[in-house]
Parts: C-alpha cells; sequence; structure tokens
C-alpha cells in the first residue's frame, strides 16, 4: 500500500548527490533565505563556525557559534569556510540546485563561487547553530521500536522517492 505525502508522518529522505565530508560540514541548508551550515575549524577541534550566503543578495556572513567574527571573511572575498559550505551544499544537494537557490548561472566547469556577485552582510548565527544542536540531540535518542512523539516528522530511511 503507497501512502500519500499528507497521511505519513515522516518525510522522505532525499539521498546526497555525491558523499559528504561531515568532519568538516556536519551542517548544511537552504533555508530562511539562504545558503547556510556549520563548517569545523581547521585549526581548533573544538571551535565551528556558522556561514551562510544569501539567496539573490548574495550576502556572505562567517562567524564563530557565540558571534565572533571570522578572520578570514574580507568583505566581498569568501573565507575557507564559505568555501566549504559551498562545496558540500553542492554534494548534498546538486549544483543546479544550489544554483537555482542563490539564484545565480553559472556555465559548466564555472565555479558556482565565481557566479556570486557577494558582499559582506552577516547574519546572527544562533539561529542556525541552535537547529544544529538539535539534529545533534536526535543522534543521542535511544534506539526504540516504539513511536518517538517529538520525532513524528523525522525521516524515515526506509522510504524512498519511487513510492510518492
Amino acid at each position: 500500500m503507497v501512502l500519500s505525502v499528507e497521511t505519513r508522518s515522516t518525510a522522505v529522505v532525499i539521498p546526497p548527490v555525491e558523499p559528504r565530508n561531515l568532519a568538516k560540514v556536519p551542517f548544511v541548508e537552504l533555508a530562511d533565505g539562504r545558503l547556510q551550515g556549520v563548517v569545523s575549524s581547521g585549526s581548533d577541534i573544538e571551535r565551528v563556525y556558522v556561514s551562510s550566503i544569501g539567496a539573490g543578495t548574495h550576502g556572505l556572513s562567517c562567524s564563530t557559534n557565540n558571534n565572533r567574527p571570522c578572520g578570514g571573511l574580507r568583505g566581498a572575498h569568501p573565507c575557507k569556510h564559505l568555501q566549504a559550505l559551498l562545496a558540500e551544499a553542492e554534494a548534498q544537494y546538486g549544483r543546479q540546485r544550489v544554483a537555482r537557490y542563490l539564484r545565480v548561472e553559472a556555465d559548466e566547469g564555472v565555479s558556482l563561487l565565481s557566479a556570486l556577485k557577494p558582499h559582506h552582510e552577516p547574519t546572527p548565527a544562533a539561529t542556525v547553530f541552535s537547529r544544529f544542536l538539535r539534529h545533534l540531540a536526535y543522534l543521542e535518542v535511544p534506539g526504540s521500536g516504539e513511536p518517538i512523539p517529538e520525532l513524528h516528522w523525522f525521516p524515515s530511511v526506509r522510504e524512498t522517492r519511487s513510492d510518492i
């Protein structure tokens, strides 16, 4: 029996287009009018950066989880955290979907980064970082065969796109 999307309590999981480097970019999403996510620091294992690129505006933002600005972001020049975020977003969602979301046109072989018209536009890190922490908390929920009410929306790994 095939259930419609409206009658299910789980979301369909769309697998990544390519394998992801979760150690470098553990969290990436297209949400709130931005490509945003959490990027691990290359120099301090206890530090992470919340980075984002505005859809359409191409505003760049990168700061630590406690809102200290990234030293590598200089105006319209993206830091290595933003470069890693964009690369992992392409691996997760595919180049075309990310380009469409950011509202850029880039020929094949041309990086999406070079197609941006970037400028510095600080955004608060707290919302993205708390979403990341919430996702981490779900990994700590013990396995159970019983329904867990707060996870009724969580994706079921057994479902595929073919059943929609």
